[in-house]
């Protein structure tokens, strides 16, 4: 599923956060992090989501949005990175946020050297190459081509930058990957479970990455 479907998936009430998920933690490196790896189309990760009646998600989703009639899906892993780039893309955050919408408000992008920062007034005000990345998903490429056509000394770099435009729109088209949790019998207390047994799983593998990495290290 794309992220421009999930995001309009979330408006719909049909994706939701239960409610014994954590909330919104993440800070700006995070969120920068994540924008950089989707434009350049790097992995980061499938989304896991409890499929359930509305009914008995009603008893167990985040905030007060209206859910979806028949049934609905439960963010169980990937919170963080949907929420993240909802809040960038919709200029909010959605319906089920508990944070600090700091952490993803006022995000830029340079269009020569192709990062991502936060707003800084000294050095992006009335610099037309630092795009406002909300912007951007909001009006369209069409918008800001626009007014680079109006910067004559922008011409000899003008294929560029329209480039790195549309590579940054295209982030909306990219298909995340979602595994769901399904059946009849799956409670709260054994999605719980699954979630845990997943983050247990993570640990693991990453304490043998390190343990590898310190054997590769010490036989360099």
């Amino acid at each position: 599923m794309n992220i421009t479907t999930i995001l309009d998936q979330i408006d719909l009430g049909s994706i939701a956060l239960p409610e014994f998920q954590r909330g919104y933690v993440w800070n700006r490196d995070q969120v920068r992090g994540l924008m950089n790896s989707l434009y350049r189309r790097h992995p980061i990760g499938s989304l896991l989501v409890w499929q359930t009646k509305t009914e008995q998600a009603i008893d167990h989703a985040r905030g007060d949005g209206k859910l979806s009639t028949g049934t609905v899906k439960l963010l169980l892993d990937g919170q963080q990175r949907i929420t993240s780039f909802y809040g960038i893309v919709r200029g909010r955050p959605p319906q089920f946020f508990d944070g600090n919408v700091q952490a993803f408000t006022g995000l830029y992008f340079n269009l020569e050297d192709e990062i991502f920062e936060f707003y800084a007034p000294v050095k992006m005000k009335d610099n037309p190459l630092w795009v406002n990345v909300t912007e951007l998903m909001q009006q369209g490429v069409g918008v800001f081509i626009g007014h680079l056509l109006k910067i004559p000394e922008l011409s000899l770099n003008l294929t560029t930058y329209i480039n790195a435009l549309n590579k940054l729109e295209g982030i909306k088209n990219i298909n995340l990957h979602i595994e769901e949790v399904t059946g009849e019998d799956k409670t709260v207390d054994v999605v719980v479970e699954i979630l845990v047994l997943q983050y247990l799983l993570c640990q693991i593998i990453s304490y043998i990455r390190k343990i590898r990495l310190r054997i590769a290290l010490k036989f360099c």
